[in-house]
């Protein structure tokens, strides 16, 4: 069993830009014990604010009610009981002890020897026993040490390891190192100290965060740090959706959280932070269970050709099948099948064929798009125009009247002409109305013009705009789709040109 601990409250509000509000941590620490399981949260630095303080108080009495409040760790420093004070009053009974990991950080940060800094620690642990706070060890810049100094190491581990220390933690504290010498050093550390519990905590500098865990775990540490949407300082840190997902799968071993949480907790930390998770990232991305090529919906409708064990309801989530210019049949059937409609070949044909036109207009279709599509291709057939639109042009500049310019085809004959008007639209129906007057043809009259969107208020859904007309004492309407609402304006005024004609 790995255990997870999560530092999204203290190493993941290091991130430019993200403070979690008192009521905003007290929101995500539960999340993550009572929806996600986290083993243990690390959920705030010692010192840092009355803010924080409070807020790792109102975690606390909180924990301490539910039964759970050796899940919760505080990040303390070596600076003489200060910090164990700062923990014991907030409510906390952990505290991750940060001490220097590498030689260079004791005698150029702390211009201490080796045994000075191991003296201080003692003290330190010996101190916070007393106040009865349990005690792990940060061995802070552990990735450099283990690189220029792995004798101070092993000199310090050696000197703490016969202490009340539950943990050691190794950070990769600037994301330096790679899965091979993760991998070596963690083993190193793994065989010469068996009786020691060694946390890993990466940093994503080079983009290894999840790798450097994957490595470290073969090589039997049996602890990792992560943060939700892999939030921390600069690159940030190893994001628990990705980490977990690669302990089961990549793996085999098992950890106490509950995958079909992780995406509802992401939302809500994307909320509160503030920091919007990339459409890519994997597992939690919103792009990440979505199939754009046709074939690839084809393959999942035979066997599932085309999936893997990231199977998306693991994760609260569902498959989608994107619509657009390279979507198939396929694609579109499994759209068509979560909305329980049914079409022959036929209709099939050409609503593949209009989804292709306006996906080379706008980067997606949507699902909810899909019903007006059906609506505007199967209830008027372009290939059956007796009048089509060959050429129009609209303009429009502060303080003139639109302009609209238009060629149009009656007939297998053109014309053209040029209108102002008090918007875009009218303008080009009044060209379109000259064109009809020089021709000596009636023109309906236009009633009523509404527009509708699909749910979801986007910016970039398709507009369907819908045009009542009166002809001869007949009142009828069109439709049109499309992403601009003037085109789809001119769309429904070419159907109404039509359905006279016909």
């Amino acid at each position: 069993m790995i255990e997870i601990l999560d530092t999204t409250l203290r190493d993941g509000e290091q991130t430019n830009g993200v403070s979690f509000s008192v009521h905003e941590k007290r929101s995500i620490a539960r999340l993550l014990i009572n929806e996600l399981n986290v083993d243990r949260i690390e959920i705030a630095s010692a010192r840092v604010s009355d803010g924080e303080f409070e807020a790792v108080r109102g975690i606390s009495e909180w924990a301490a009610q539910k039964g759970c409040l050796d899940r919760l760790e505080v990040l303390g420093f070596v600076d003489n009981g200060v910090s164990l004070q700062w923990i014991r009053d907030a409510g906390c009974r952990v505290v991750n002890m940060l001490c220097k990991g590498s030689l260079k950080h004791v005698t150029g940060q702390l211009k201490k020897t080796p045994e000075q800094h191991i003296r201080d620690i003692t003290g330190q642990v010996r101190l916070a026993r007393e106040m009865d706070i349990d005690v792990n060890i940060y061995l802070e810049d552990w990735s450099g040490g283990m690189q220029d100094s792995p004798d101070y190491v092993f000199q310090l581990v050696d000197s703490l390891k016969s202490l009340p220390v539950r943990r050691f933690m190794l950070p990769d504290t600037l994301g330096i190192l790679n899965p091979e010498k993760i991998y070596r050093y963690c083993r190193d550390m793994v065989e010469r100290y068996p009786e020691l519990h060694f946390d890993i905590h990466a940093h994503n500098d080079y983009g290894l965060a999840v790798a450097n865990v994957y490595a470290a775990v073969r090589a039997g540490i049996k602890g990792v740090h992560v943060t939700v949407n892999g939030l921390g300082e600069r690159a940030g840190n190893a994001s628990l959706s990705s980490v977990v997902s690669v302990i089961h799968d990549q793996l085999q071993e098992k950890t106490n959280i509950r995958e079909n949480k992780i995406n509802h907790v992401s939302k809500s930390v994307e909320m509160y932070s503030g920091i919007r998770i990339a459409p890519n990232q994997p597992v939690i991305g919103e792009n990440v269970f979505t199939q754009c090529a046709g074939v690839h919906a084809d393959g999942d409708s035979k066997n599932n050709l085309y999936c893997n064990a990231l199977i998306p309801e693991r994760f609260g989530r569902t498959r989608e099948y994107a619509l657009g210019k390279t979507s198939g049949n396929a694609n579109i059937r499994k759209n068509l099948e979560a909305l329980g409609i049914e079409l022959d070949e036929e209709s099939m044909r050409k609503v593949t064929q209009r989804v292709i036109e306006l996906g080379d207009k706008k980067e997606i279709v949507t699902q909810e798009d899909l019903p007006y599509i059906i609506s505007d291709v199967l209830r008027y057939d372009m290939h059956e125009n007796k009048i089509r639109i060959l050429n129009y042009s609209l303009s429009l500049a502060q303080g003139l009247k639109p302009v609209a310019t238009l060629k149009i085809e009656i007939d297998g004959t053109a014309y053209e002409n040029t209108s102002t008007g008090d918007g875009q639209y009218d303008a080009f129906v009044r060209a379109l109305r000259k064109i009809y007057k020089t021709l000596d043809r009636p023109f309906p009259m236009l009633t009523n013009y509404a527009v509708s969107i699909p749910p979801g208020g986007r910016t970039d859904a398709f507009v369907q705009t819908i045009i009542t007309w009166r002809h001869e004492g007949v009142e009828f309407k069109t439709r049109g789709l499309d992403a601009d609402q003037i085109e789809a304006a001119i769309k429904a005024t070419v159907k109404m040109l039509n359905k006279i004609e016909n």
